[in-house]
């Protein structure tokens, strides 16, 4: 009987180790009270607690949470705004004093959620209060920095830090996306032709630019080629006078006429006019009398040129 009774508090004192040996997984933080009281709190691992003392209150979890938010908000000039966001939240560190807040802030889990998203919601809505409708696809970071600025201090007095806010989708009455469908489509074609425009202009521009450039490389050239004809004709002259200064020099030493060349000068050009003339008609005095007024003509011009 004796035995029985040794075993049987020896199976007792068993128990009530057993009953006092609990785990806490990787991620969370458990939390202990002792007749309704808080005590400490044990990290991750195979931990112990006085049986029927002590009790584990909350096992608070450690890791990233999120939640989908979807609601409404209203421009200063009265447009409705419909949000879906991503809300990514976590307790802010591991010490005992934040666990502590964690635990026993608010009642539950769902109060705590109620209380978050509200803040988070009603944040959004007064920035959005202060913007007109076509200002806000362009405040999409603008929204999530005054957020976090504004909600990081509440969420820090509950023990949790918010990660990240992320703004997915940002819509409008099916009216005013119709609207401003429209203003995007006439902004593209206002933009479509001005495009057109500077294209044409620039075309145009540029055409008149290669014919300017034509008409002056063309003058150019029928400057150069006058200056060149001008520079063969000069040369022209200059060999028939040299020819007829060698040849009237000639003459005189052998004690002929020089008038002899004129007249050889006079009888070519007829020449000329009547192999070359092509159908053209030439008036020309061919008298005699005729002949001798043409060659005192010539004979002036050459005793003006010797003057010179």
């Amino acid at each position: 009987m004796q035995f029985l009774i040794q075993y049987w508090w020896l199976f007792l004192v068993i128990l009530f180790v057993l009953n006092g040996l609990f785990t806490v997984n990787q991620g969370t933080i458990a939390v202990i009270t002792r007749f309704g009281k808080y005590v400490g709190i044990q990290l991750p691992g195979l931990r112990f607690k006085i049986p029927l003392i002590d009790q584990i209150y909350k096992r608070v979890s450690i890791q990233n949470r999120s939640v989908e938010l979807e609601f409404q908000a209203v421009t200063i000039d009265q447009a409705n705004v419909y949000f879906k966001s991503m809300l990514l939240y976590s307790v802010q560190n591991a010490d005992e004093a934040t666990i502590q807040k964690v635990a026993f802030k608010f009642i539950s889990d769902k109060d705590l959620m109620q209380a978050l998203v509200r803040t988070i919601e009603g944040n959004i809505r007064a920035f959005v209060a202060t913007k007109k409708q076509s200002e806000i696809l362009a405040l999409r970071r603008d929204i999530v920095e005054f957020v976090k600025e504004h909600v990081d201090a509440s969420l820090e007095e509950w023990g949790y830090h918010l990660q990240d806010l992320q703004i997915n989708d940002i819509t409008f009455d099916q009216a005013i996306m119709e609207s401003m469908s429209k203003v995007v489509a006439s902004n593209n074609l206002k933009a479509a032709a001005e495009n057109e425009g500077q294209a044409l202009l620039i075309t145009k521009t540029k055409a008149a630019e290669a014919e300017g450039n034509s008409i002056k490389i063309a003058a150019e050239a029928e400057r150069q080629a006058a200056q060149l004809r001008g520079q063969g004709v000069a040369l022209f002259r200059e060999e028939v006078a040299k020819g007829m200064s060698q040849a009237a020099e000639e003459m005189k030493q052998a004690n002929l006429d020089t008038n002899v060349i004129l007249f050889s000068m006079w009888t070519e050009a007829i020449k000329n006019f009547a192999e070359f003339g092509k159908g053209n008609v030439i008036f020309l005095d061919g008298s005699s009398e005729g002949m001798e007024k043409t060659m005192r003509q010539i004979m002036a011009m050459q005793q003006m040129e010797k003057s010179k």
